[in-house]
């Protein structure tokens, strides 16, 4: 690689290069905005729309070598939002690859922050698509040297408490949620990054009813998901909803169920997470054709089906778990 920018790209230290990771930077913080009160759907659509306004922050990172390391870092964090919203729109594939390049262009730039939590969403898609022992090895990876800021340990643990649920390990997950919690007890730390804001309590309650129902201790894991469910926060927070109606369902509390899917219904029309979405459909299949539900609860579930956004009223083609980290 010479010092030439490529066609297209602009040159080291030039005025375009300083207004590009401008862009890049102003629409890092209008996505996660948008992501957060609308949703993936929303917030996809705007990817794309900036995305075919600016081509040159899609180029591939071997590209980008005359590129300084303000623009490859500004580009890591925009591929790594981007990736996250790809996941929560339900297009994985997308995503993966998206989580890849903003790894690249993280460890291209130095940005140790924003290749962390690449890997902690990759690990979570991971998770995701019920492969446990690759999510853990993307685990590893967050480790470096020193030890971890506090709220990184803490999600790390989170990711690893989910993965070792999945593979049926009770005494690992347990044991990595109890860790998680002490963790995030010490509070945040000065060496913590901006990206981690957003683990707070609720966060931590909802990741460990979660962990709790893929472990099939379902008493346990309603209480906590209802606990996270009902409190305020961003809008993909409703799949921990989705999760304790999942819960519910599976422990034939067809009540509790009910009253839940007439609180959800009426805005569920609304919900932009594809992931939460999905879960909700499969959920509300399911229970729909129990014939050990009372009437009202299928009805209800009917009711839901047909209140959920239309494009993605049907399962997708291939069945994913709903066990899968919230972010």
């Amino acid at each position: 690689m010479t010092g030439a920018a490529r066609p297209g790209f602009p040159a080291r230290g030039g005025a375009a290069s300083g207004s590009l990771t401008t862009l890049a930077r102003a629409a890092v913080g209008d996505l996660v905005a948008l992501d957060a009160t609308d949703g993936a759907s929303a917030a996809v659509t705007a990817v794309r729309a900036l995305l075919r306004r600016a081509p040159e922050l899609a180029a591939a990172p071997a590209a980008l070598g005359a590129a300084d390391s303000d623009l490859l870092a500004a580009l890591a964090e925009l591929s790594e939002v981007a990736g996250w919203i790809l996941f929560d729109a339900g297009l994985n594939r997308a995503a993966a690859r998206m989580n890849l390049r903003a790894l690249a262009l993280a460890e291209r730039s130095g940005d140790r922050a924003t290749a962390r939590l690449t890997l902690l969403n990759h690990s979570m898609l991971l998770t995701h698509q019920r492969r446990p022992v690759a999510a853990l090895d993307a685990v590893a990876r967050v480790a470096g040297p020193r030890p971890l800021p506090n709220l990184v340990a803490t999600l790390v643990l989170v990711r690893r408490a989910h993965a070792s649920a999945l593979l049926g390990c009770r005494r690992d997950a347990m044991a990595f949620m109890a860790r998680a919690r002490s963790r995030f007890l010490d509070g945040a730390s000065r060496l913590d990054p901006a990206w981690s804001w957003w683990i707070d309590e609720p966060e931590l309650t909802g990741h460990h009813g979660w962990v709790l129902a893929t472990l099939h201790d379902r008493d346990r894991a309603i209480a906590l998901l209802h606990e996270a469910a009902t409190a305020p926060g961003p809008s993909y927070r409703d799949l921990f909803t989705a999760e304790l109606l999942a819960a519910l369902a599976r422990a034939g509390a067809w009540r509790e169920a009910e009253d839940l899917i007439a609180a959800l219904a009426p805005r569920a029309g609304g919900i932009g997470s594809v992931r939460t979405t999905r879960g909700l459909a499969r959920t509300a299949t399911r229970l729909r054709g129990h014939e050990g539900a009372p009437g009202n609860a299928r009805d209800a579930a009917d009711f839901l089906l047909r209140s959920l956004p239309p494009r993605r009223r049907c399962l997708p083609p291939r069945p994913e778990s709903g066990n899968g980290p919230a972010r």
